[in-house]
């Protein structure tokens, strides 16, 4: 029995929610074995037309549970033993193959989402088809500026160059409009009607053809491939853990462990006035 979602399937949509809200359903383990086997079941079922991701709580995903994930850095380095970088890269692909199960699930995702997407949160939910946002969704990967670099590498993909460029170099959030309006999600609707909405538009494809769907994901799916978009998710992947042990990388979970996590947090943003200098508890 899943613990940190619940899935439902109704009028060929197959919704699968987040169900960590306490935790601004920061990212573990359980929640990626769990999240990988509920897309795998979704695509496994015939009267699945549609995959519809929501989360319960005031935030759709504040990323990476930094509890686990600074324990696991503390733990895995030791004074007698060289920091082993395939062993980062194979921990850390098991995160991005889930996440890109949106990407490649043979039937469209739709994302809803709702307060903060930050950090791995937007690794996960880029992957996703369409994102449609509330209008008080917030997205950034504020571990730009330190500690990581976006692992499914979707941003560029999503919203151009210069633009992924301007949001990466600085970190800074982006609010669900501007969002819109750069082209990294669909569209904003009032927070009120993001279940509505979304749901809404995910029951209208779901009246699509399966056969459908799936050719025509393929097809637009494909213009990205060719881009290279693999060959950047591998380096990603490969740039998120060495940017987690850089020296600055290392100073980052040291100040986590005599700080706290959300102080070290705060203390990382204060400066651009963002994040952790406002809300009193999120994740990154």
């Amino acid at each position: 029995m899943p613990t940190s979602l619940t899935t439902q399937l109704d009028s060929g949509v197959y919704t699968i929610v987040l169900n960590r809200p306490k935790e601004y359903n920061a990212i573990t383990p359980n929640l990626r074995d769990e999240l990988a086997a509920a897309i795998e079941a979704a695509n496994a079922d015939d009267n699945a037309h549609v995959i519809l991701l929501r989360a319960e709580g005031p935030a759709f995903c504040g990323g990476y549970d930094l509890g686990w994930s600074t324990e696991y850095q503390t733990h895995e380095e030791s004074p007698s033993r060289l920091w082993d970088s395939v062993a980062d890269y194979t921990m850390m692909s098991r995160f991005v193959d889930t996440y890109m199960k949106l990407w490649y699930s043979h039937k469209p995702t739709i994302a809803a989402v709702q307060g903060w997407c930050i950090g791995g949160g937007t690794d996960m939910v880029l992957c996703a088809d369409i994102i449609v946002a509330a209008d008080n969704a917030v997205f950034g990967y504020p571990p730009s500026r330190v500690w990581g670099t976006p692992t499914t590498a979707m941003w560029v993909y999503r919203m151009g160059l210069e633009r992924a460029k301007r949001y990466l170099l600085t970190g800074d959030e982006i609010p669900a409009a501007v969002a819109a309006e750069i082209g990294l999600i669909l569209e904003v609707v009032p927070e009120k009607q993001l279940l509505e909405q979304s749901l809404a538009l995910a029951q209208r494809m779901a009246k699509v053809p399966i056969n459908q769907l799936i050719m025509l994901k393929l097809l637009c799916n494909q213009t990205v491939e060719n881009m290279g978009m693999a060959s950047s998710r591998t380096l990603g992947t490969l740039f998120d853990g060495i940017a987690r042990h850089t020296q600055e990388g290392r100073d980052f979970v040291e100040k986590t462990q005599s700080l706290g996590w959300r102080n070290a947090i705060r203390e990382r943003d204060n400066p651009f006035g963002d994040y952790g200098s406002r809300p009193k508890n999120h994740n990154d």
